[in-house]
């Protein structure tokens, strides 16, 4: 690990002008390529303390042996050069976008002496036209086919060509209409290039004028009698406006326009791309990213405007790009686009009517496209067992750790302490075994509620405590249940539900502190089978017990990866327990004075009465005969009710639910 100190600039020596700097490692690899309006205030940024970095751009800074730059003399040209060596060098901590999958797009190569229509995947290729993407070959050679009796470009392949030439006969589409035969030479090459470019124009979104001169050519054959003639091109127009049918407008205003959207966590990005020509969307995209270094929306969208349009001129870049956050050097970015296309392009966010609309619509698509890429790669059992055996080794474990536990802390400046913990089995979350904790501060056999003085290591320390308690008990099948060591909610008779088997991995969500804290309740258990080992989100470490140097997995590790997810659904978790008791603490219900009366009897109390009026004309006897009820609660129900005001909000009459705090077990 380098010290940034080592190789920092002399103070005088980074100019104060636009340009493009890279750094380089060790072995004079580039790990990271970046512009600046001001390349001396940029890269000073770099080399403050490391403590003020942002993590991801602290590892970087530490990798890094040698920082050089560029000087250029605009901004356009700093972005130009960025995408350049971006592109050139694929520097490790650039964010680099890949595609969620390989589309197909339809293609007229305008490179060849006779361009051909075809369908197309992969990279393009210099002198061909493309337009889509599509989400199917098939949706293309569908609308190819409508297309062919009005625009007979060629269809066939270079060696079918080649045949039919020399056989002085076309093929089967040469002979119904749907090719202009330029093989067999039934027209020029100038003419069926022409015939190409008016296939191309058509796809670009001019489709008006085509179709009002077909219309005027059937008036005219009409009104000359010929009558089959004015059939077929009726045919033709319909069949051109079958083409243009199958994408329905999303734009009154025949808008050309891109938009772009995207969905993010703190990992990774996803990113569609809806291409709306002549008010039509007539194609889709998307990518994914990992989130390799410090970078906000607007800059994952400069990123994105890069990839999307770095080789791309003319009208492929639209008049219009839609993005949910502007660039930082927006004006740059746009005049970079407007370069790459000939003319003005507008980049903004829209701000009211169906072009927001629509945004949304795209928005909603890339969270799909996130949620659908962390599904498909936790899914997979190949990735999901190289991920266990990654973690097996990283820890030193004997077998991998076929059942972990996550624990994580939630509270809010010491109130409404609670816990959560989550299972994935065979890389899987079980999320039957997921339990709730709130935290009541154990000390030996008494209670102490904490509050503010609560801190997230005695915490750990507590839950960590309760969770292999109960499964010592169950081990043992000695003696009652506990009740105050019921940790998470009973089932619908009020019996505590019981944990299943031990996991091999106890992972916890914090560094040193909370790792040893967990170690030492297992140890204070006896338990000693059970490896621990916690994530730390600053820099992804993964801490064990005892060790002052954390392990550090590749960020493409999978191992890394299940790590984060098991950690980050057990932070979810806990977050939505701790803000649901924290919404519900402020209501208030004429049940809460009853000592011992849990959430589960609460409710069922109120699912046998119907309502908290027609419990307090109950009698005790009454009371009683609600399953899990005794008759000093019931005699303490009475009073309760007794003593609180008949308008005291207490249940939601609509539902018939009470609204107040769920004791999780633990009251």
């Amino acid at each position: 690990m380098a010290d940034p100190s080592s190789y920092r600039p002399k103070p005088g020596q980074i100019p104060d002008s636009p340009g493009v700097y890279k750094f380089r490692d060790e072995h004079r690899r580039v790990i990271y390529v970046g512009k600046a309006k001001s390349l001396r205030q940029r890269l000073a940024n770099y080399f403050q303390p490391l403590t003020s970095l942002h993590p991801r751009t602290a590892t970087m800074v530490t990798t890094a042996a040698s920082v050089e730059w560029t000087v250029v003399s605009t901004e356009v040209e700093a972005l130009q050069l960025e995408y350049s060596w971006i592109k050139e060098y694929d520097p490790r901590f650039n964010v680099k976008y890949r595609d969620d999958k390989s589309y197909p797009y339809l293609a007229v190569t305008m490179n060849e002496e006779f361009p051909r229509v075809q369908v197309m995947r992969g990279h393009k290729k210099k002198g061909v036209r493309y337009f889509g993407p599509y989400a199917h070959a098939w949706a293309i050679r569908e609308t190819v086919d409508l297309m062919l009796r009005v625009f007979p470009v060629r269809t066939c392949s270079a060696g079918v060509f080649r045949n039919a030439a020399s056989a002085g006969r076309p093929c089967l589409l040469g002979y119904i209409g749907k090719c202009s035969a330029p093989c067999v030479g039934r027209v020029t090459p100038e003419e069926h290039r022409e015939l190409a470019e008016e296939f191309s124009d058509f796809m670009a979104g001019r489709t008006g004028t085509y179709i009002r001169r077909l219309e005027k050519q059937m008036m005219l054959a009409a009104e000359d009698m010929e009558y089959e003639k004015a059939a077929r091109l009726r045919d033709d127009i319909e069949a051109l406006r079958r083409a243009m049918e199958k994408n329905a407008v999303v734009l009154a205003d025949a808008t050309d326009a891109d938009l772009i959207a995207l969905a993010e966590d703190e990992l990774e990005a996803a990113v569609q791309i809806f291409h709306v020509r002549g008010g039509r969307v007539r194609g889709q995209r998307g990518w994914v990213t990992d989130k390799v270094e410090a970078v906000d929306t607007a800059g994952l969208v400069e990123h994105a405007l890069q990839q999307l349009y770095g080789e791309e001129t003319g009208d492929t870049v639209p008049k219009e790009v839609l993005v949910p956050a502007l660039p930082e050097d927006a004006e740059a970015v746009s005049a970079w686009l407007a370069g790459r296309r000939g003319s003005q392009v507008s980049l903004r966010i829209p701000q009211r009517g169906d072009k927001k609309d629509l945004m949304e619509t795209v928005a909603r698509n890339a969270q799909q496209a996130l949620v659908l890429h962390k599904t498909k790669r936790a899914s997979d059992l190949t990735t999901r067992s190289r991920a266990l055996e990654e973690i097996a080794d990283a820890l030193d474990l004997d077998s991998a750790p076929l059942r972990i536990e996550c624990f994580d802390i939630s509270h809010l400046q010491g109130e409404d302490v609670v816990a959560s913990m989550v299972v994935f089995e065979d890389g899987l979350p079980r999320k039957s075994e997921y339990r709730r904790f709130q935290i009541k501060g154990r000390v030996g056999d008494t209670q102490v509620w904490h509050g503010e003085g609560q801190d997230d290591v005695r915490s750990m320390h507590e839950v960590i405590s309760r969770r292999f308690r109960r499964y010592l008990m169950e081990k043992e099948k000695t003696g009652e249940w506990d009740p105050e060591g019921v940790v998470e909610d009973p089932d619908e008779a009020g019996r505590p539900k019981r944990f299943a088997y031990p996991p091999q991995l106890v992972v916890v969500d914090g560094g040193q502190p909370q790792v040893a804290a967990a170690r030492r309740a297992l140890d204070e258990l006896g338990i000693d089978d059970i490896a621990v080992c916690g994530l730390a989100k600053r820099l992804e470490e993964v801490w064990l017990p005892g060790e002052d140097d954390p392990v550090v997995l590749p960020r493409s590790s999978e191992g890394l990866y299940l790590l984060q997810r098991v950690r980050d659904t057990a932070h979810d978790f806990a977050i939505r327990y701790q803000r649901s008791k924290r919404t519900k603490r402020i209501r208030t219900s004429p049940l809460d004075a009853v000592p011992g009366l849990g959430e589960t009897r609460k409710q069922s109390l109120i699912k046998h009465f119907g309502s908290v009026k027609r419990l307090r004309q109950a009698t005790i006897e009454q009371i009683c005969e609600v399953p899990g009820m005794g008759r000093k609660t019931a005699e303490a129900v009475v009073v309760a009710l007794a003593q609180t005001a008949p308008a005291a909000p207490a249940v939601n009459t609509a539902t018939g639910e009470i609204m107040e705090d769920d004791g999780g077990g633990t009251a």
